[in-house]
């Protein structure tokens, strides 16, 4: 949950080093630091954001370097936690946790290594020191690594040898970039956009020593390996801010190019083909019994939202685990089952994790729904869907969301044309609705100045209480993540059937209560649980659509979108709950993008 960045050329790294590290701050931004050799190792490390460092290195000058940006595991958030990490001339950059850190702490004391700091990514430039002694220090980081258990990236230069810098990765991401007699590492591609395209993907426990004019990779096994040259086909402005205040404001407002983008190949279609999803996609689909979707955090939610389409329009079950439990309790597996897999960054260490375990229980088949073409997820399972939303900087996710609800609908309505459920007339019906999915999500963004005066009395409270039916409680359910992650009002969603059963013992006028009230078969009983809530005087907050026979008054706050969706109801309802989360943190004074304690990528288990 970290950024790496690292560059050896013929010129000043520290303005490369500095970029990437700031194109990277979503990933980790309690502490930074930059360790570059110019005639001598030269470091510089300061706790909070980027720009605090910027400021410090202004006079700093190397041909080779390496760049952190750290968001705390071991050890709190200070200088002498912050990376890089030194060993004599040695140092280091880590992302991830190094499992068996504690032995390999006491066995380098015994050797006389002394720590200076918490962290267990301090063992690794320790140990890279303790076998350089004798030997290259692309022959010590591998025999360094061998000893490592856990997951890792690591950037290492020496200053005895600042003619190369050596990388590795385990269970952590990690690419090169290629330039012109200069070459480059770093954790994310967006890091390395500022000075070359072209990417090579290291693969899992390989090892690269990377010069002015060559890399060299081996991989776990001691073989030297070519992996496949990418152009990046990321443009360098689609992670800039504009005009926007802030990348998250940026993100909600992209929303309907996003989910455009997404569903180019499948809406202008004429008919809706399993292939979008692979080239064996369509005999898998006619094989698989149920659905088993794994995911953590908001793309959890977006399985939840699935579940309801997968059952409802394809009949088959479908099961929904959080990803970090899934492994570690006892399940029946079924071979037979799609995995389906779900994240943004296709690099979230739990999801990855459960995959692999899903699959050493038998159950083969695995689609994975990702907005990163390159990650591990993607290479990882034999189905792909790529959600094409473009980078997403903001820590709470808002435009990848949207777009992974988008790619699993298209998955439910495969599935159901797969079992002969899903007539002619009624796939040309979904194929419309998904044509007008854009509009009605711009149209959403409308009722933004709704949004923010619901927001002047929702900054006010420290509690808040989201309510949703059916296929709208999973939404209920990211509402409430996305107030808590950027405003820090604690907010809780729930069935609106069970109010009754607990909730309705917080309802008072100081906590608002916000329920989504589409147009469907659930408005009448939803309507009932609403009446519970102001007969306890509490104070409602209603997003409709359609007639659903609510009026504004006292105590009743009701914002009416522009448009009915129908069974796409879930995506278009999701956006004004974004636009309340971000006006509320907004008025609280909170740093939208970068809330606390959390992280972009969470590549840590």
């Amino acid at each position: 949950m970290c950024g790496i960045v690292a560059a050896i050329a013929n010129r000043n790294v520290v303005p490369i080093l500095i970029e990437g590290l700031k194109r990277l701050e979503y990933r980790g931004y309690d502490s930074a630091g930059v360790a570059v050799i110019n005639g001598s190792m030269q470091r510089l490390r300061s706790c909070g954001r980027v720009a605090q460092l910027e400021k410090l290195a202004a006079n700093l000058h190397g041909t080779i370097g390496i760049g952190h940006t750290r968001w705390a595991t071991h050890g709190a958030p200070s200088e002498r936690n912050a990376h890089p990490h030194m060993s004599g001339g040695v140092s280091v950059v880590h992302n991830g946790i190094i499992e068996n850190h504690d032995a390999m702490r006491a066995r380098l004391t015994g050797l006389g290594y002394e720590f200076a700091s918490d962290t267990d990514s301090e063992v690794i430039a320790h140990l890279v020191h303790s076998h350089l002694k004798g030997g290259n220090l692309f022959d010590a980081v591998r025999a360094t690594t061998r000893e490592l258990v856990g997951a890792y990236a690591i950037a290492v230069i020496a200053a005895d040898d600042p003619a190369r810098m050596v990388v590795a990765r385990m269970g952590a991401p990690l690419l090169l970039g290629l330039g012109d007699g200069e070459n480059f590492a770093a954790s994310d591609t967006a890091a390395l956009l500022q000075v070359t395209r072209r990417m090579i993907y290291l693969e899992e426990g390989d090892c690269a020593q990377v010069t002015l004019k060559s890399v060299q990779i081996l991989d776990v096994r001691g073989h030297v390996v070519e992996r496949p040259l990418r152009v990046s086909q990321l443009a360098a402005d689609a992670i800039e801010l504009g005009t926007h205040r802030h990348y998250m404001q940026k993100e909600i407002f992209e929303q309907p190019a996003a989910v455009a983008a997404t569903l180019e190949g499948v809406a202008n279609a004429t008919s809706i083909q399993p292939g979008v999803f692979g080239a064996a996609a369509g005999g898998i689909f006619s094989q698989v019994d149920s659905c088993l979707v794994l995911a953590c955090g908001t793309s959890y939610h977006a399985g939840v939202v699935a579940r309801y389409w997968i059952e409802s329009l394809a009949g088959i079950p479908c099961n929904v685990e959080i990803a970090s439990e899934y492994r570690y309790r006892e399940t029946v597996p079924n071979p037979r089952s799609l995995i389906v897999v779900i994240s943004q960054s296709g690099e979230t260490a739990d999801t990855l994790a459960a995959l692999h375990h899903a699959r050493a229980l038998g159950q083969v088949n695995a689609l994975a729904i990702c907005n990163v073409p390159e990650s591990a997820l993607t290479r990882a399972a034999n189905l792909r869907f790529l959600t094409r939303a473009g980078p997403e900087i903001g820590v709470a996710s808002t435009k990848a969301f949207t777009a992974q609800l988008a790619a699993l609908f298209v998955l439910a309505l495969v599935l159901a044309k797969q079992r002969n459920r899903l007539t002619r007339e009624k796939e040309a019906q979904m194929l419309e609705a998904l044509r007008r999915l854009p509009a009605w999500i711009s149209n959403a963004l409308r009722v933004e100045p709704e949004m923010a005066a619901w927001a002047a009395r929702f900054a006010r409270c420290e509690h808040a209480l989201f309510l949703g039916r059916g296929v709208h409680y999973p939404i209920a359910m990211e509402g409430a993540l996305k107030l808590k992650e950027i405003s820090y009002i604690h907010a809780e969603a729930y069935a609106a059937g069970e109010l009754k059963h607990g909730p309705l013992a917080l309802v008072d006028r100081d906590m608002p209560v916000i329920a989504i009230a589409p147009r469907d078969a659930l408005l009448d009983k939803l309507r009932s649980n609403l009446q519970e809530v102001r007969a306890r005087g509490g104070e409602l907050y209603v997003l409709a659509n359609g007639d659903t026979a609510l009026t504004n008054g006292q105590g009743v706050h009701i914002v009416q979108l522009h448009d009915d969706p129908g069974v796409l109801s879930p995506i278009v309802s999701t956006v004004p709950l974004q636009l309340l989360a971000y006006h509320a943190a907004l008025l609280r004074g909170n740093d939208v993008d970068k809330p606390r304690n959390l992280a972009k990528s969470v590549t840590v288990e």
